[in-house]
């Protein structure tokens, strides 16, 4: 039997911060994860450099780009632990970095970076760390818990879990941190694949696979809610940031609405075409905005044969619309195989918004991706894994 102060189920994001706080603070902390390597999907995230921020995530706007049944719930340890927090210590240890577009901060180098960051700071706060080790009981006694980890007992006085979500299942992601959950009473909302491609049925794709690596600036829509970035075709469906962000919010049934030319009104574009180059047929006219694969989709899908000079007002409004309000319908999405985070997860009103642990169950803690609280694409579930970490992590 080993004894220890804090057990931290998770050696990600946010697990590896809730460990350094908990660890400077003079407890004995176990980090333990199943993985061989602590850190892989801040490993493998940002194309290997890791989108570790999002400077706006604490900004007014930045807070309602966090998707929970309670939308508040997360202002609490943003505030506590902010994007600027994060870059001190990225700057503090020499890594080298930029932003690159809407707040996104991201590595010069490699993402690695980060993880040795976080390990090492683990190590400096005198923290132990066991990789490949799996949990199997967890019972409560009067003094804390007792963890069956790997063929040995351990116990402690608090847990957190930061055993994440359900996405990305080849990295090892399960549904443990619910299980556990409900084991202790606490309530799991729906989850779901989220920051996902979507995908179509087989007669859309049919259309849609001669533009498989194609990709172009759009706004997606769905609602209310709309997104201006990179959208690219794929052999199932459609994928690119713009789609990713969308995903959060679509559910079966719903179309989505595409608006191909984002920073123009179609209808004026065409009407300037009717009058520069009537000659022209409609295809060869998008083909000056988008990709000509594209172009040539739309322009079929539009349906006008003949040259642009003879179409009326009418017949240049109803392209118009197939430009600028294309909508399609998906059938699905990729599933939690590609999904980048998790929807849903542990109920926050069994909570405590400023430390994480559960309300009616003292000791046990909750944080980053395993909590209903999702953010948007762009370093904000980064930033919420550091926040949540962080305050479980004072707390424990």
């Amino acid at each position: 039997m080993t004894d220890f102060d804090v057990v931290i189920l998770g050696a990600g994001a946010a697990g590896l911060m809730a460990g350094i706080e908990a660890g400077q603070r003079g407890r004995r902390v176990l980090v333990v994860d199943h993985a061989r390597d602590p850190g892989e999907k801040i490993r493998i995230s940002g194309g290997g450099r890791c989108n570790f921020t999002n400077v706006n995530a604490t900004h007014v706007l930045g807070r309602e780009r966090f998707l929970s049944q309670n939308p508040r719930f997360a202002l609490s340890a943003l505030s506590r632990f902010t994007p600027e927090m994060f870059i001190e210590r990225v700057k503090r240890r020499g890594i080298s970095y930029h932003e690159k577009t809407l707040g996104q901060l991201f590595c010069d180098g490699s993402a690695t970076q980060i993880v040795n960051m976080l390990i090492e700071g683990l190590r400096a706060a005198g923290a132990t760390i066991w990789t490949g080790r799996t949990i199997g009981s967890v019972e409560k006694t009067a003094d804390g818990f007792k963890l069956l980890v790997g063929d040995g007992f351990v116990t402690t006085v608090s847990i957190v879990v930061a055993t994440g979500g359900k996405s990305i299942p080849k990295m090892g992601a399960t549904g443990f941190a619910y299980s556990l959950a409900r084991q202790f009473g606490l309530d799991v909302t729906d989850t779901r694949p989220a920051l996902v491609p979507l995908t179509f049925e087989e007669g859309a794709l049919e259309t849609l696979k001669p533009l498989a690596g194609v990709s172009t600036d759009a706004v997606v829509s769905h609602g209310k809610t709309r997104f201006e970035e990179a959208l690219l075709f794929t052999h199932r469906g459609l994928s690119g940031p713009a789609i990713l962000q969308i995903s959060s919010y679509w559910r079966e049934g719903d179309p989505i609405v595409v608006n191909l030319l984002p920073k123009e009104d179609a209808l004026d574009f065409f009407k300037a075409a009717r009058k520069a180059t009537p000659r022209l047929h409609i295809q060869t006219v998008l083909g000056e905005r988008l990709p000509k694969r594209l172009a040539q989709l739309i322009g079929e899908t539009i349906d006008l044969p003949g040259m642009i000079g003879d179409f009326s007002d009418k017949k240049l409004a109803a392209a118009a619309d197939g430009v600028n309000r294309w909508s399609l319908k998906p059938v699905g999405s990729e599933g939690y195989r590609t999904a980048e985070v998790t929807l849903g997860g542990v109920d926050t009103r069994g909570l405590d918004a400023k430390t994480m642990e559960a309300r009616t169950v003292p000791g046990l803690y909750f944080v980053g991706e395993a909590v209903d609280v999702t953010g948007w694409l762009g370093g904000y579930n980064f930033q919420w894994a550091w926040a949540s970490g962080y305050v479980a992590g004072q707390a424990a």
